[in-house]
This record gives C-alpha cells, sequence and structure tokens, in this order.
C-alpha cells in the first residue's frame, strides 16, 4: 500500500476552540495531502528507526513526538530529493517553515479541517463505525492504514486510529509550545473523533495514539493563512 497525495482543492475552513468559545476562518489555497497516515513500514524506510509499541508493517507509526515528525517530512524530501521544508534547531527547540519549499510538511490545522470534512458541513464525512476504528469498535488495539471507508477526497482514517499531529501552537500564549493534535484515536470514545475536536501536546510527547500524516504545498501556491486569528487561538 503506497502512501498515494491526494489533491485537495481550495477553500475555507472555519474553526472552533471549544476552550476559548472563539472561532475564526481560514482561506486555503490547494494543497496535497498523504491519502493514509504515516506507516510503520514507511517510517523505518526512511529514518531506519521503529518506535512504535504495536508492531506491523502497515499500522499507522506511533509513539513519535512532532519533532519526530518534523524531521521525517526533511527526511523524506531529501530522499525524494525536494528542497526540506523546516530549518530545525534542537537544540533551542526553534523551528522555521519555508513555504516556498516544495518537500513535505505536517498540515496545519486548518488544512487538516477542510480535508477532513471534505465538502461536508457534518461533523463526521460517514457513519462513526464505517469510516474510524474508536473505542467502541477498536477492541481496544490500533489497526491498519486503509481498513474503514475514506472520505469522498480518498482520505482514510481522518478520524480514529490514531491522532494526528499538525504544524499549529494551540494556544502559545496559554500553552507555550504546544502543538495541535486532530481526529482522536483508537482508545477514544465516540465524542473525540469528530472533525472541529482540538487537542494539545507538547512537543516532545510521545505515545502510542498518535501519528501523523504528510503534506505538500501546491506548486503554483503557497498555503493561505486567512488572517491573523483571534486572541486565544492559533493558526
Amino acid at each position: 500500500m503506497t502512501n498515494d497525495m491526494i489533491a485537495v482543492p481550495p477553500g475555507r475552513a472555519t474553526l472552533t476552540d471549544r476552550r476559548t468559545r472563539t472561532s475564526w476562518s481560514v482561506e486555503l489555497g490547494p494543497y496535497r495531502l498523504a491519502a493514509f497516515p504515516v506507516t510503520q513500514e514507511q517510517y523505518a524506510r526512511v529514518t531506519g528507526e521503529r518506535p512504535s509499541s504495536a508492531e506491523g508493517d502497515r499500522l499507522p507509526v506511533e509513539g513519535v513526538s512532532w519533532w519526530d515528525a518534523a524531521r521525517f517530512c526533511n527526511a523524506l524530501s531529501r530522499d525524494e530529493g525536494l528542497t526540506a521544508s523546516y530549518r530545525l534547531d534542537s537544540e533551542r527547540a526553534t523551528v522555521d517553515w519555508d513555504t516556498a519549499a516544495d518537500g513535505y510538511r505536517l498540515p496545519t490545522e486548518a488544512e487538516w479541517e477542510h480535508a477532513c470534512r471534505a465538502g461536508t458541513a457534518d461533523a463526521r464525512y460517514g457513519p462513526l463505525d464505517e469510516i474510524a476504528w474508536h473505542r467502541g469498535n477498536s477492541a481496544e488495539r490500533i489497526h491498519e492504514v486503509g481498513g474503514r471507508q475514506p472520505n469522498a477526497w480518498g482520505l482514510y482514517d481522518m478520524l480514529g486510529n490514531v491522532w494526528e499531529w499538525c504544524w499549529d501552537h494551540y494556544d502559545p500564549e496559554v500553552y507555550g509550545s504546544y502543538r495541535v493534535l486532530r481526529g482522536g484515536g483508537w482508545f477514544d470514545e465516540h465524542w473525540s473523533c469528530r472533525a472541529s475536536v482540538r487537542r494539545r501536546s507538547h512537543p516532545t510527547f510521545r505515545i502510542d495514539d498518535v501519528g501523523f500524516r504528510v503534506a505538500r504545498s501546491a506548486p503554483t501556491a503557497a498555503p493561505g493563512t486567512g488572517g491573523p486569528p483571534p486572541p486565544g487561538a492559533d493558526r
């Protein structure tokens, strides 16, 4: 099973933060998003490492931090002769995103939500048991990617199985360097597996229900930003 990149059309994503009760809209240009979360086989092929608790080539890689995901994006870019998207300084814990780079990167949370919804306005893109592995049907274990139905744009496992790291800080004024997670996981109740749900964690955090998928900017357009978010929210 290859990790094909799906062309995502431009659009607008409206994000909501339940803690601050704020919403903000983001205009997005076209971009590409992986059809599946990064698998253990793909992660091992690129990095030589197998950090996951469960074992299986077609299982999503888990036990990876946000920094691990960013480093993977750069390594995969170099392997394919592309320009790395990130300038990483682990010692100073800083990262710069070169938005002109053609390499792999993490999706912004607006890109993630827009892609998850796939043109719908509902909390989910189909009946939950048909599209996602969650606590009610997973037997409390992770599952191979692609085992549930995709959304209308051909993206699998956008909800359930593993939470996915996104580029964005969650709320720097309150949570500092914490980054956004999206999608819900195999151990989560049904209410966490919705397109709008936001979770946060420290970028060094590793656990067995958190993975990621990769994105690439469209060749002719940098990703939209939609202007600054309201106070207490982060793109």
